[in-house]
């Protein structure tokens, strides 16, 4: 057990001393949404919770150490707290994300801006299929949606998928140039980059393992600060290698195999894969050999 170093003084606890400690007993045990007020009434930020009283007393000690700055700042200017308890987490979730876009809360983040309807656009024309993105569907135009944000993903991941339909034998190493899904230059770079770094492809091993991870999970397995876990996923991110979903207040990270996939597409699929996995198997049994021979 690593020793603690003595405080002369308390951690401050502002939410005690403006609620009291009633207000923490008094506390449902049940998934809810919670909103802090400040001065005017005015919503500063609005959470969910799987326990309210849980969630909520995580907030009486304002230790330094464990809150960011901005925690800070709010705790100091919360009047008073209002609760809503929800019938299950799911609830509290959908509650939240109904909240946050029609508040805006100042502390709040993510979820407080909807993204603009996007529309999955396709027209057929006498020399082949037309494919779009649009913001709304206009005449002669069949469409799919509203997606928002995953509309060019979609948008991306079919024009591969009908390329490989029509041109099997290409493969995806020979799309035309400019086509959404081929690999240019700059992203390939940006790929070879993230992948020269020990953590970052440390951050990739532990998404494989167990995908959909937040930045707290993925710091408990790596042998650094916050911040530097923070830089090394940017950089994953720019190289389209992990990709970011947000659920509520949480960031959800996933490894996104799809570059890795078309540079195995580019350079090696058009080599006989059994060759390729003769030689791989010989390289791990001879590998194993000398392991145990040690």
């Amino acid at each position: 057990m690593q020793p603690q170093q003595q405080r002369f003084w308390p951690d401050p606890q502002p939410l005690v001393e403006r609620l009291g400690r009633d207000f923490f007993r008094q506390l449902p045990e049940t998934p809810g949404v919670y909103l802090m007020h400040g001065a005017a009434n005015i919503v500063l930020y609005v959470g969910k919770a799987r326990s309210l009283r849980h969630r909520l007393g995580s907030y009486r000690v304002a230790n330094p150490e464990r809150m960011k700055r901005r925690t800070l700042r709010l705790l100091r200017l919360v009047e008073h707290i209002a609760w809503e308890e929800c019938s299950d987490e799911s609830e509290a979730i959908r509650r939240e994300a109904e909240l946050l876009l029609s508040l805006k809360p100042r502390f709040n983040r993510a979820g407080v801006w909807q993204g603009p309807k996007r529309f999955l656009a396709w027209r057929s024309q006498h020399d082949g299929l037309e494919l779009a993105v649009m913001d709304s569907l206009e005449d002669g135009w069949n469409g799919a949606g509203p997606f928002r944000a995953q509309a060019m993903h979609i948008y991306r991941a079919l024009v591969r998928l009908l390329w490989c339909r029509f041109h099997p034998d290409a493969g995806l190493a020979g799309m035309p140039a400019g086509w959404f899904g081929c690999i240019l230059s700059p992203q390939m770079d940006a790929v070879f980059k993230a992948l020269a770094d020990a953590s970052r492809r440390k951050l990739l091993d532990q998404l494989f393992k167990n995908n959909g991870q937040t930045l707290s999970e993925l710091c408990e397995h790596l042998d650094m600060t916050r911040q530097a876990v923070t830089k090394h996923l940017v950089l994953l991110e720019e190289a389209k290698l992990v990709t970011v979903v947000w659920r509520g207040r949480e960031k959800l990270h996933y490894l996104n195999p799809v570059p890795l996939h078309e540079i195995y597409e580019r350079w090696i699929g058009k080599y006989e894969g059994h060759r390729l996995q003769a030689l791989s198997d010989l390289k791990k049994g001879l590998e194993a050999t000398k392991t145990k021979k040690e």
